[in-house]
Protein backbone atom coordinates (compact mmCIF):
# COMPACT_ATOMS: atom_id res chain seq x y z
CA UNK A 1 0.00 0.00 0.00
CA UNK A 2 1.86 3.11 -1.22
CA UNK A 3 -0.09 5.43 1.09
CA UNK A 4 1.20 3.48 4.09
CA UNK A 5 4.77 3.96 2.89
CA UNK A 6 4.23 7.71 2.65
CA UNK A 7 2.72 7.83 6.12
CA UNK A 8 5.68 5.82 7.41
CA UNK A 9 8.08 8.28 5.76
CA UNK A 10 6.45 11.36 7.26
CA UNK A 11 6.04 9.82 10.71
CA UNK A 12 9.67 8.61 10.72
CA UNK A 13 10.87 12.03 9.60
CA UNK A 14 8.88 13.75 12.33
CA UNK A 15 10.10 11.19 14.88
CA UNK A 16 13.75 11.94 14.04
CA UNK A 17 13.18 15.71 14.26
CA UNK A 18 11.38 15.41 17.60
CA UNK A 19 14.03 13.02 18.90
CA UNK A 20 16.83 15.42 17.98
CA UNK A 21 15.05 18.18 19.90
CA UNK A 22 14.45 15.98 22.95
CA UNK A 23 17.90 14.47 23.16
CA UNK A 24 19.48 17.85 22.46
CA UNK A 25 17.53 19.40 25.32
CA UNK A 26 18.44 16.49 27.61
CA UNK A 27 22.14 16.77 26.83
CA UNK A 28 22.07 20.56 27.17
CA UNK A 29 20.36 20.71 30.55
CA UNK A 30 22.55 17.99 32.06
CA UNK A 31 25.58 19.91 30.79
CA UNK A 32 24.11 23.18 32.07
CA UNK A 33 23.36 21.83 35.53
CA UNK A 34 26.84 20.30 35.81
CA UNK A 35 28.56 23.52 34.73
CA UNK A 36 26.83 25.96 37.05
CA UNK A 37 29.27 27.73 39.34
CA UNK A 38 28.88 29.55 42.66
CA UNK A 39 27.73 33.09 41.77
CA UNK A 40 29.01 36.35 43.30
CA UNK A 41 27.59 37.52 46.62
CA UNK A 42 25.11 39.97 45.11
CA UNK A 43 23.55 37.18 43.06
CA UNK A 44 23.39 34.87 46.05
CA UNK A 45 21.52 37.61 47.93
CA UNK A 46 18.88 37.47 45.17
CA UNK A 47 18.48 33.71 45.72
CA UNK A 48 20.60 32.54 42.79
CA UNK A 49 22.23 29.19 43.51
CA UNK A 50 24.47 28.94 40.45
CA UNK A 51 25.20 30.79 37.24
CA UNK A 52 26.93 30.31 33.93
CA UNK A 53 28.14 32.55 31.13
CA UNK A 54 28.25 31.35 27.52
CA UNK A 55 28.74 32.71 24.03
CA UNK A 56 26.88 31.33 21.02
CA UNK A 57 25.49 32.62 17.77
CA UNK A 58 27.32 35.91 18.04
CA UNK A 59 26.05 36.85 21.49
CA UNK A 60 26.62 36.44 25.22
CA UNK A 61 24.22 34.51 27.45
CA UNK A 62 23.88 34.63 31.23
CA UNK A 63 22.08 31.69 32.81
CA UNK A 64 21.10 31.56 36.48
CA UNK A 65 19.53 28.84 38.60
CA UNK A 66 17.58 29.82 41.70
CA UNK A 67 17.82 27.92 44.95
CA UNK A 68 14.11 28.54 45.54
CA UNK A 69 12.59 30.54 42.73
CA UNK A 70 12.17 34.07 41.42
CA UNK A 71 10.56 36.70 43.62
CA UNK A 72 7.76 36.99 41.08
CA UNK A 73 6.72 34.26 38.71
CA UNK A 74 7.41 35.45 35.12
CA UNK A 75 4.53 35.73 32.67
CA UNK A 76 6.31 33.46 30.20
CA UNK A 77 7.89 30.32 31.61
CA UNK A 78 9.34 27.85 29.10
CA UNK A 79 8.55 24.20 29.72
CA UNK A 80 10.39 21.36 28.05
CA UNK A 81 7.91 18.54 27.63
CA UNK A 82 6.58 18.42 24.09
CA UNK A 83 9.93 17.26 22.74
CA UNK A 84 9.52 14.13 24.86
CA UNK A 85 5.83 13.65 24.18
CA UNK A 86 6.05 14.10 20.40
CA UNK A 87 9.07 11.80 20.19
CA UNK A 88 7.23 9.05 22.02
CA UNK A 89 3.93 9.53 20.16
CA UNK A 90 5.60 9.52 16.74
CA UNK A 91 7.80 6.58 17.73
CA UNK A 92 4.86 4.53 18.93
CA UNK A 93 2.95 5.40 15.74
CA UNK A 94 5.94 4.20 13.72
CA UNK A 95 6.06 0.98 15.75
CA UNK A 96 2.41 0.35 14.88
CA UNK A 97 2.82 1.22 11.19
CA UNK A 98 5.95 -0.83 10.54
CA UNK A 99 5.95 -3.66 13.07
CA UNK A 100 2.28 -4.14 13.94
CA UNK A 101 0.62 -3.53 10.57
CA UNK A 102 3.51 -5.51 9.06
CA UNK A 103 3.82 -8.03 11.88
CA UNK A 104 4.06 -11.04 9.60
CA UNK A 105 6.95 -9.45 7.70
CA UNK A 106 8.92 -7.53 10.33
CA UNK A 107 7.93 -8.75 13.78
CA UNK A 108 7.41 -12.49 13.40
CA UNK A 109 10.21 -14.81 12.36
CA UNK A 110 8.92 -18.41 12.09
CA UNK A 111 12.48 -19.67 12.58
CA UNK A 112 12.51 -17.99 16.00
CA UNK A 113 8.93 -18.41 17.18
CA UNK A 114 5.93 -19.07 14.97
CA UNK A 115 2.92 -17.17 16.28
CA UNK A 116 -0.06 -15.20 15.08
CA UNK A 117 0.21 -11.42 14.56
CA UNK A 118 -2.26 -10.86 17.41
CA UNK A 119 -0.09 -12.89 19.81
CA UNK A 120 3.09 -11.13 18.72
CA UNK A 121 1.54 -7.68 19.12
CA UNK A 122 0.17 -8.58 22.54
CA UNK A 123 3.58 -9.79 23.68
CA UNK A 124 5.21 -6.64 22.34
CA UNK A 125 2.81 -4.34 24.16
CA UNK A 126 3.20 -6.45 27.30
CA UNK A 127 6.98 -6.02 27.21
CA UNK A 128 6.74 -2.26 26.74
CA UNK A 129 4.09 -1.37 29.28
CA UNK A 130 4.88 -4.20 31.67
CA UNK A 131 8.49 -3.04 31.77
CA UNK A 132 7.35 0.55 32.35
CA UNK A 133 5.16 -0.56 35.26
CA UNK A 134 8.06 -2.46 36.87
CA UNK A 135 10.37 0.53 36.48
CA UNK A 136 7.83 2.97 37.94
CA UNK A 137 7.14 0.64 40.87
CA UNK A 138 10.87 0.38 41.59
CA UNK A 139 11.30 4.17 41.42
CA UNK A 140 8.49 4.69 43.92
CA UNK A 141 9.63 1.89 46.23
CA UNK A 142 12.29 1.97 48.98
CA UNK A 143 14.68 0.43 46.44
CA UNK A 144 15.11 3.90 44.90
CA UNK A 145 16.96 5.00 48.04
CA UNK A 146 19.78 2.57 47.27
CA UNK A 147 21.34 3.67 43.94
CA UNK A 148 23.58 0.62 43.49
CA UNK A 149 20.79 -1.88 44.13
CA UNK A 150 18.42 0.12 41.93
CA UNK A 151 21.00 0.24 39.13
CA UNK A 152 21.54 -3.51 39.29
CA UNK A 153 17.78 -4.06 39.19
CA UNK A 154 17.40 -1.76 36.17
CA UNK A 155 20.17 -3.55 34.29
CA UNK A 156 18.53 -6.89 35.14
CA UNK A 157 15.20 -5.63 33.77
CA UNK A 158 16.79 -4.58 30.48
CA UNK A 159 18.61 -7.92 30.24
CA UNK A 160 15.45 -9.94 30.81
CA UNK A 161 13.49 -7.89 28.27
CA UNK A 162 16.32 -8.22 25.74
CA UNK A 163 16.41 -11.99 26.15
CA UNK A 164 12.64 -12.48 26.03
CA UNK A 165 12.20 -10.27 22.99
CA UNK A 166 14.84 -12.21 21.01
CA UNK A 167 13.12 -15.48 21.92
CA UNK A 168 9.75 -14.19 20.67
CA UNK A 169 10.40 -11.87 17.74
CA UNK A 170 12.62 -11.44 14.70
CA UNK A 171 16.00 -9.85 15.44
CA UNK A 172 14.85 -6.46 14.17
CA UNK A 173 11.56 -6.71 16.01
CA UNK A 174 13.31 -7.69 19.23
CA UNK A 175 15.74 -4.79 19.17
CA UNK A 176 13.06 -2.23 18.36
CA UNK A 177 10.92 -3.43 21.28
CA UNK A 178 13.78 -3.03 23.71
CA UNK A 179 14.20 0.47 22.29
CA UNK A 180 10.46 1.09 22.61
CA UNK A 181 10.60 0.12 26.29
CA UNK A 182 13.55 2.47 26.93
CA UNK A 183 11.82 5.29 25.06
CA UNK A 184 8.60 4.68 26.98
CA UNK A 185 10.46 4.76 30.30
CA UNK A 186 12.11 8.03 29.28
CA UNK A 187 8.83 9.64 28.24
CA UNK A 188 7.22 8.20 31.37
CA UNK A 189 9.87 9.91 33.49
CA UNK A 190 8.81 13.22 32.00
CA UNK A 191 5.08 12.57 32.24
CA UNK A 192 4.84 10.80 35.61
CA UNK A 193 7.58 12.54 37.57
CA UNK A 194 9.46 15.47 36.09
CA UNK A 195 6.46 17.52 34.96
CA UNK A 196 4.30 16.89 38.08
CA UNK A 197 7.18 17.85 40.38
CA UNK A 198 7.89 20.97 38.36
CA UNK A 199 4.22 21.95 38.57
CA UNK A 200 4.42 21.56 42.35
CA UNK A 201 7.48 23.81 42.45
CA UNK A 202 5.84 26.50 40.31
CA UNK A 203 2.69 26.42 42.45
CA UNK A 204 4.73 26.66 45.66
CA UNK A 205 6.70 29.67 44.39
CA UNK A 206 3.54 31.39 43.17
CA UNK A 207 1.88 30.87 46.58
CA UNK A 208 5.06 31.79 48.51
CA UNK A 209 5.19 28.35 50.09
CA UNK A 210 8.14 26.11 50.85
CA UNK A 211 9.48 23.83 48.14
CA UNK A 212 9.98 20.22 49.14
CA UNK A 213 13.61 19.38 48.16
CA UNK A 214 12.43 15.88 47.26
CA UNK A 215 10.56 17.28 44.25
CA UNK A 216 13.66 18.62 42.59
CA UNK A 217 15.85 15.69 43.61
CA UNK A 218 13.41 13.17 42.19
CA UNK A 219 13.02 15.05 38.90
CA UNK A 220 16.79 15.46 38.60
CA UNK A 221 17.33 11.72 39.17
CA UNK A 222 14.85 10.83 36.44
CA UNK A 223 16.58 13.28 34.09
CA UNK A 224 19.89 11.56 34.80
CA UNK A 225 18.30 8.18 34.02
CA UNK A 226 17.12 9.57 30.69
CA UNK A 227 20.57 10.96 29.99
CA UNK A 228 22.22 7.56 30.33
CA UNK A 229 19.50 5.93 28.23
CA UNK A 230 20.05 8.20 25.22
CA UNK A 231 23.08 6.57 23.56
CA UNK A 232 21.74 3.00 23.92
CA UNK A 233 18.43 4.17 22.46
CA UNK A 234 20.13 5.92 19.54
CA UNK A 235 21.98 2.70 18.71
CA UNK A 236 18.73 0.75 18.65
CA UNK A 237 17.18 3.38 16.36
CA UNK A 238 19.85 2.70 13.71
CA UNK A 239 20.42 -1.00 14.43
CA UNK A 240 18.05 -2.22 11.68
CA UNK A 241 20.72 -1.11 9.18
CA UNK A 242 23.28 -3.47 10.74
CA UNK A 243 22.04 -7.07 10.61
CA UNK A 244 25.34 -8.45 11.92
CA UNK A 245 24.08 -7.33 15.35
CA UNK A 246 20.45 -8.44 15.44
CA UNK A 247 21.06 -11.57 13.34
CA UNK A 248 23.81 -12.87 15.63
CA UNK A 249 23.00 -16.18 17.39
CA UNK A 250 23.46 -14.35 20.72
CA UNK A 251 21.79 -11.15 19.54
CA UNK A 252 20.43 -10.35 22.99
CA UNK A 253 23.96 -10.41 24.44
CA UNK A 254 25.22 -8.25 21.58
CA UNK A 255 22.49 -5.71 22.35
CA UNK A 256 23.23 -5.67 26.07
CA UNK A 257 26.97 -5.33 25.50
CA UNK A 258 26.59 -2.41 23.08
CA UNK A 259 24.11 -0.62 25.35
CA UNK A 260 26.41 -1.05 28.35
CA UNK A 261 29.40 0.30 26.44
CA UNK A 262 27.35 3.25 25.16
CA UNK A 263 26.13 4.17 28.66
CA UNK A 264 29.70 3.88 29.98
CA UNK A 265 30.96 6.24 27.29
CA UNK A 266 28.17 8.66 28.17
CA UNK A 267 29.42 8.56 31.76
CA UNK A 268 32.75 10.00 30.60
CA UNK A 269 31.04 13.11 29.25
CA UNK A 270 28.85 13.54 32.32
CA UNK A 271 31.94 13.45 34.55
CA UNK A 272 33.76 15.85 32.27
CA UNK A 273 30.93 18.37 32.63
CA UNK A 274 31.62 18.59 36.36
CA UNK A 275 35.37 18.97 35.87
CA UNK A 276 36.42 15.34 36.23
CA UNK A 277 38.25 14.00 33.20
CA UNK A 278 38.89 10.28 33.09
CA UNK A 279 40.28 9.27 29.69
CA UNK A 280 40.38 5.67 30.94
CA UNK A 281 36.58 5.55 30.65
CA UNK A 282 36.64 6.66 27.03
CA UNK A 283 39.52 4.32 26.20
CA UNK A 284 37.91 1.34 27.93
CA UNK A 285 34.61 2.14 26.19
CA UNK A 286 36.33 2.17 22.80
CA UNK A 287 38.11 -1.10 23.62
CA UNK A 288 34.77 -2.61 24.63
CA UNK A 289 33.20 -1.61 21.30
CA UNK A 290 36.18 -3.07 19.43
CA UNK A 291 35.91 -6.28 21.45
CA UNK A 292 32.21 -6.53 20.62
CA UNK A 293 32.96 -6.05 16.91
CA UNK A 294 35.63 -8.76 17.01
CA UNK A 295 33.36 -11.11 18.95
CA UNK A 296 30.50 -10.65 16.50
CA UNK A 297 32.56 -10.77 13.31
CA UNK A 298 35.42 -13.12 14.16
CA UNK A 299 33.48 -16.41 13.87
CA UNK A 300 32.22 -15.35 10.43
CA UNK A 301 35.69 -14.33 9.29
CA UNK A 302 37.21 -17.52 10.72
CA UNK A 303 34.53 -19.62 9.08
CA UNK A 304 35.19 -17.98 5.72
CA UNK A 305 38.95 -18.43 6.08
CA UNK A 306 38.56 -22.05 7.16
CA UNK A 307 36.26 -22.72 4.23
CA UNK A 308 38.80 -21.19 1.84
CA UNK A 309 41.63 -23.10 3.53
CA UNK A 310 39.81 -26.42 3.21
CA UNK A 311 39.05 -25.69 -0.43
CA UNK A 312 42.73 -24.97 -1.12
CA UNK A 313 43.84 -28.12 0.69
CA UNK A 314 41.32 -30.18 -1.22
CA UNK A 315 42.38 -28.66 -4.51
CA UNK A 316 46.07 -29.27 -3.78
CA UNK A 317 45.41 -32.87 -2.77
CA UNK A 318 43.40 -33.45 -5.92
CA UNK A 319 46.18 -32.07 -8.07
CA UNK A 320 48.62 -34.50 -6.49
CA UNK A 321 46.38 -37.46 -7.22
CA UNK A 322 45.09 -36.39 -10.62
CA UNK A 323 47.05 -36.76 -13.79
CA UNK A 324 48.21 -33.67 -15.62
CA UNK A 325 45.79 -34.37 -18.43
CA UNK A 326 42.82 -34.13 -16.09
CA UNK A 327 43.94 -30.90 -14.34
CA UNK A 328 41.73 -28.61 -16.44
CA UNK A 329 38.72 -30.86 -15.88
CA UNK A 330 39.25 -30.74 -12.11
CA UNK A 331 39.48 -26.95 -12.14
CA UNK A 332 36.35 -26.66 -14.25
CA UNK A 333 34.41 -28.96 -11.91
CA UNK A 334 35.30 -26.82 -8.88
CA UNK A 335 34.36 -23.55 -10.59
CA UNK A 336 30.98 -22.00 -9.85
CA UNK A 337 29.43 -20.82 -13.08
CA UNK A 338 27.82 -17.42 -13.46
CA UNK A 339 24.68 -19.12 -14.71
CA UNK A 340 24.33 -21.09 -11.49
CA UNK A 341 24.69 -17.97 -9.36
CA UNK A 342 22.24 -16.07 -11.56
CA UNK A 343 19.73 -18.89 -11.13
CA UNK A 344 20.07 -18.79 -7.34
CA UNK A 345 19.66 -15.02 -7.24
CA UNK A 346 16.62 -15.19 -9.53
CA UNK A 347 15.06 -17.80 -7.26
CA UNK A 348 15.81 -16.17 -3.92
CA UNK A 349 16.35 -12.44 -4.48
CA UNK A 350 14.63 -11.02 -7.56
CA UNK A 351 11.15 -11.27 -6.06
CA UNK A 352 12.01 -8.20 -3.96
CA UNK A 353 15.14 -6.84 -5.61
CA UNK A 354 13.72 -6.02 -9.01
CA UNK A 355 12.65 -2.94 -10.90
CA UNK A 356 9.20 -4.52 -10.78
CA UNK A 357 9.06 -6.62 -7.56
CA UNK A 358 6.55 -9.45 -7.34
CA UNK A 359 6.79 -9.81 -3.55
CA UNK A 360 3.59 -9.21 -1.58
CA UNK A 361 5.36 -6.90 0.91
CA UNK A 362 8.04 -5.01 -0.97
CA UNK A 363 6.67 -3.06 -3.92
CA UNK A 364 9.93 -1.12 -4.37
CA UNK A 365 13.38 -2.73 -4.35
CA UNK A 366 14.82 -2.34 -0.81
CA UNK A 367 17.74 0.12 -0.68
CA UNK A 368 17.54 0.46 -4.46
CA UNK A 369 19.29 -2.89 -4.99
CA UNK A 370 18.00 -4.43 -8.25
CA UNK A 371 19.21 -7.76 -9.58
CA UNK A 372 17.29 -8.19 -12.83
CA UNK A 373 20.32 -8.64 -15.09
CA UNK A 374 23.82 -10.03 -14.83
CA UNK A 375 25.17 -6.48 -14.98
CA UNK A 376 23.02 -5.69 -11.92
CA UNK A 377 24.31 -8.77 -10.11
CA UNK A 378 27.94 -7.84 -10.74
CA UNK A 379 27.28 -4.27 -9.61
CA UNK A 380 25.74 -5.31 -6.31
CA UNK A 381 27.77 -8.51 -5.80
CA UNK A 382 29.50 -7.37 -2.57
CA UNK A 383 26.16 -6.49 -0.96
CA UNK A 384 24.56 -9.75 -2.12
CA UNK A 385 27.42 -11.85 -0.77
CA UNK A 386 27.55 -10.02 2.56
CA UNK A 387 23.82 -10.27 3.22
CA UNK A 388 23.44 -13.90 2.06
CA UNK A 389 26.68 -15.46 3.34
CA UNK A 390 27.97 -13.28 6.19
CA UNK A 391 25.05 -11.72 8.06
CA UNK A 392 22.66 -14.25 6.45
CA UNK A 393 19.65 -12.01 7.01
CA UNK A 394 18.71 -12.29 3.34
CA UNK A 395 16.46 -13.52 1.84
CA UNK A 396 14.21 -11.58 4.23
CA UNK A 397 13.26 -13.97 7.04
CA UNK A 398 14.48 -16.62 4.56
CA UNK A 399 11.05 -16.64 2.92
CA UNK A 400 12.44 -18.52 -0.08
CA UNK A 401 14.19 -21.16 2.07
CA UNK A 402 17.74 -20.61 0.83
CA UNK A 403 19.87 -23.49 2.06
CA UNK A 404 23.32 -23.31 3.63
CA UNK A 405 24.74 -25.12 0.60
CA UNK A 406 23.31 -22.45 -1.70
CA UNK A 407 24.84 -19.72 0.44
CA UNK A 408 28.23 -21.43 0.20
CA UNK A 409 27.89 -21.60 -3.57
CA UNK A 410 27.52 -17.82 -3.68
CA UNK A 411 30.46 -17.38 -1.28
CA UNK A 412 32.70 -19.63 -3.42
CA UNK A 413 31.64 -17.84 -6.60
CA UNK A 414 32.55 -14.46 -5.12
CA UNK A 415 35.87 -15.80 -3.81
CA UNK A 416 36.85 -17.10 -7.24
CA UNK A 417 35.92 -13.69 -8.74
CA UNK A 418 38.56 -12.07 -6.55
CA UNK A 419 41.33 -14.39 -7.71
Amino acid sequence: MPWLDWISLFVRWFHVVAGVAWIGASFYFIWLDNNLRTPPKWKQDKGIKGDLWAIHGGGFYEVAKYAYGPEKMPETLHWFKWEAYTTWLSGFALLIIVYYFGASAYLIDPAVNAMSPATAISLGLGLIFGGLAIYEFACRSPLAKYPLAFGIGLVALVCVVSYLSTQWFSGRGAYIHVGALIGTIMAGNVFFNIMPNQRKMVAAVADKKDIDPAWGASAKLRSVHNNYFTLPLLFIMISNHYPMTYQHPKNWLVLIAIMAAAAWIRHFFNLRHVGTTKPSILVSGAIAMLAIALWVSWPQASSTQQFSHNENESSAHSEELTASANEDVTKTASTISNERVASLITTHCVGCHSRKPTDDIFKVAPLGVVLDSWEDIERFAPQVVRRTTVTKDMPFLNKTKMTEEERQVIARWFAQRQQ
